[in-house]
């Protein structure tokens, strides 16, 4: 695993994330009353101090009420004003020592503000639902909120029985008392604090095919209405799973699970080993399928594989696009290079002002980014052929697996399987504004792969 971590503040957040520490573990213990939507909360986060002595240092938590901070179990020195929580202990951890800290809050959650809009916790007509990327994490616990300081995570959330927990990792126990059930779950790989989510609503709970030994179990958890659309919209996500770890290597987690809230969403979004949908995504007609494999192959690249800070965002949504095409050409429907041409037509009547490698903080999300990087990726297929691109991408997969990355590391990591340099192809895709030409395939339109089942399905 190769980790690259930013050496100073992420450029594009920089009151996000405390560079000077790193965290190994956060252990949540969450009390959530959907009525009032009040939330209780107790974090202890075992960390490590970085190459200095830790006289102070910071997390990210919103509007909380706190009610006690301990650090290595002495009450430390503490301010907290426009969701950052600065702490100075008694007694500094030593340079690379590990530290604990303790902190209890409560409160009403609700969104963070971002260039976005609200991001993070979301009260819903019953219930609530987490989606923090980029930086909505602080609205429900206190994290070094930095994409590449990532931990493993025990996350124990008690609610009112009718309601079920789902979170993304392993559910431990689920154990009910009076009127209320407390979830336990763990994610042990590590993830990054905006790739934390939640889902407390009342969900019916469906496997997705049959994972058999060895497999990996994945459930849908929906309202109970959907169920007829959501079967057949989902209903190829078992094959999308065989082809990517075909074509990406072994899935890196250990389960992977989908939530549909009964609200309407813009867009999915990814968690770790979970992606959050709206009910505007499952129409019975598979009118998301697209959405469906991006956001699956998002736990190979963007979740597993992470990236150091945002400016390299489009190493998640552009490998993430091109798994979009890889799917459909490998399941009926337009190939890789059809679809590139036609991102590469939208995109020739756009502005040409981006550059992907360093959208900035405001074009993070722009499609072009996307679309682009899709297009981007595609170029590199053509460059390489089938063989050595996509024993790249397991390799990338597979090198830097619970890691983080930056698009230097994969521009080292592509020429790694050329056989000249592609320093130049990249520069102009990558590192430019201005829109190069369609790249020639120098692959056979629907290149031989293993088949799947997905026809049939």
């Amino acid at each position: 695993m190769a980790v690259q971590q930013s050496a100073g503040p992420d450029p594009y957040f920089p009151d996000n994330g405390d560079p000077r520490y790193r965290v190994h573990r956060y252990e949540l213990t969450l009390d959530y009353r959907p009525g009032p939507n009040r939330l209780a909360g107790t974090a202890r986060i075992n960390a490590i101090a970085g190459r200095a002595p830790l006289s102070e240092f910071q997390l990210n938590l919103a509007d909380f009420k706190i009610g006690r901070i301990r650090v290595d179990g002495r009450q430390p020195h503490w301010t907290h004003r426009g969701g950052r929580l600065r702490i100075k202990p008694a007694k500094p951890p030593r340079a690379g020592a590990a530290f604990t800290v303790e902190i209890h809050w409560s409160g009403n959650p609700k969104p963070v503000n971002s260039p976005w809009g609200g991001i993070g916790w979301e009260e819903l007509t019953d219930g609530a639902l987490v989606a923090s990327q980029p930086v909505g994490a602080p609205s429900w616990f206190p994290c070094n909120d930095r994409p590449a300081d990532k931990a493993s995570y025990l996350l124990s959330v008690t609610c009112p029985s009718a309601y079920s927990v789902v979170a993304g990792g392993r559910l431990l126990t689920r154990t009910a008392k009076a009127s209320t059930t407390t979830w336990v779950y763990e994610q042990a790989a590590p993830t990054s604090s905006y790739l934390l989510s939640l889902a407390i609503g009342k969900f019916q709970t469906v496997l997705l095919g049959d994972p058999g030994i060895g497999g990996v179990p994945m459930h849908g958890h929906i309202p109970a209405h959907l169920l007829p659309e959501f079967s057949r919209d989902f209903a190829r996500q078992p094959a999308m799973m065989d082809l990517f770890q075909r074509l990406f290597g072994p899935y890196p987690f250990g389960e992977y699970a989908v939530v549909v809230a009964d609200e309407e969403f813009d867009v999915p979004v990814e968690a770790q080993g979970l992606s959050l949908f709206g009910v505007n995504h499952v129409d019975g007609a598979r009118g998301s399928e697209r959405l469906v494999a991006h956001e699956l192959a998002h736990q190979w690249f963007g979740n597993s594989v992470s990236i150091a800070d945002w400016r390299h965002i489009w190493l998640n949504e552009g490998l993430a696009k091109y798994a979009e095409w890889l799917w459909s050409e490998r399941s009926g429907g337009r190939s890789a290079q059809q679809l590139a041409g036609a991102a590469h037509r939208l995109l020739s009547g756009l502005p040409q002002d981006i550059r992907i490698a360093a959208p900035g903080k405001k074009s993070m999300f722009d499609d072009r980014l996307y679309e682009r990087g899709g297009v981007t990726v595609h170029a590199i297929r053509c460059a390489l052929g089938d063989d050595r691109f996509f024993h790249m991408l397991r390799a990338w997969a597979g090198l830097h697996r619970g890691g983080s990355v930056t698009t230097a590391m994969f521009t080292a990591h592509v020429n790694r399987f050329a056989d000249e340099p592609l320093d130049g192809l990249l520069d102009t895709w990558v590192h430019r504004a201005a829109l190069p030409a369609l790249p020639t395939p120098a692959v056979p339109a629907r290149p031989a792969q293993p088949p799947t089942n997905a026809e049939s399905a």
